[in-house]
């Protein structure tokens, strides 16, 4: 894989860049294949590409998926995936629903209801953790006796970092006319688009959003319960990812941070020791 999708895919200091650095060769490059094609789909739907342009790559990522699955990738992201190790154990058509769930987010289509969150945030960034997930086990093992245990960390993971990207962004993507949070929890609230594109956040939202950082935290720390004590080691990546999610968490930061901090090196490489230890 080029490395300039090797850069995009876990920029030098971020909790992603951290993930990496503390767990397995074998894991190291499953976990990179899963983030550079995440970030490829993010910068779609999170970025500044004109609407048609990101529909016409969208679509083509579509028929990639299909390919990946058929072992017929020609991406250079999609023919790492398929190179690695075990790769022939491991599905990797639920990635059709991370995609659908990113073409969604680039429409501005909004989550009519809190209770529909979860399910969104799992589909666009957990399914894909999840694959690279069983990609990481599939290198030693059969991953399919621990696959819902996998979904449902990645899952949790995903609630999480959903609602922290929406801590950071919500008010720059509802002055684009683009809704990150529930519509039935803001009206509940009182909450309108003036409130979401304020500068200084009225009282009514800031508790909202003080509501939006708790259960961040609680998904956060349901990652590393939702794993089997023996699948620690192993996925200490992932363990890297929710605890630098949640240690971010006070600042509304997902952990995309732009530079080198000492706090989190040291922050990684006690959680993954940890997960070494964990028997």
């Amino acid at each position: 894989m080029d490395e300039l999708y090797r850069q995009r895919a876990a920029p030098a200091g971020s909790a992603r860049y951290w993930s990496l650095r503390f767990t397995s060769a074998n894991a190291r490059e499953a976990m990179l294949g899963i983030y550079a094609l995440t970030a490829e789909w993010r910068a779609l739907y999170a970025g500044d590409v004109e609407t048609t342009v990101a529909t016409t790559k969208l679509a083509w990522w579509a028929d990639e998926i299909a390919r990946i699955a058929g072992d017929r990738a020609v991406h250079p992201i999609g023919r790492h995936l398929r190179s690695l190790p075990g790769a022939e154990h491991v599905d990797f058509t639920p990635l059709s629903a991370a995609l659908e769930a990113a073409a969604l987010q680039m429409g501005g289509v909004p989550v009519e209801r809190g209770a529909e969150l979860d399910a969104h945030a799992a589909a666009l960034i957990g399914t894909p953790l999840a694959v690279g997930a069983e990609l990481v086990a599939a290198a030693t093992h059969d991953p399919g006796p621990w696959r819902a245990q996998l979904r449902a960390a990645t899952a949790a993971f995903g609630a999480a970092d959903y609602r922290t990207r929406a801590l950071r962004d919500y008010a720059r993507e509802a002055r684009r006319g683009r809704m990150l949070l529930p519509i039935d929890e803001l009206l509940a609230a009182g909450i309108d688009n003036a409130d979401l594109a304020a500068a200084e956040p009225p009282l009514r939202l800031r508790a909202y959003l003080e509501q939006l950082r708790r259960v961040a935290a609680e998904r956060y720390r349901a990652v590393p319960a939702a794993l089997p004590v023996a699948l620690h080691s192993s996925q200490r990546g992932l363990l890297v990812l929710a605890d630098l999610g949640f240690a971010h968490l006070d600042s509304g930061h997902p952990g995309d941070a732009p530079e080198l901090r000492l706090r989190d090196m040291f922050r990684a490489w006690r959680t993954a020791r940890r997960a070494l230890s964990a028997r």
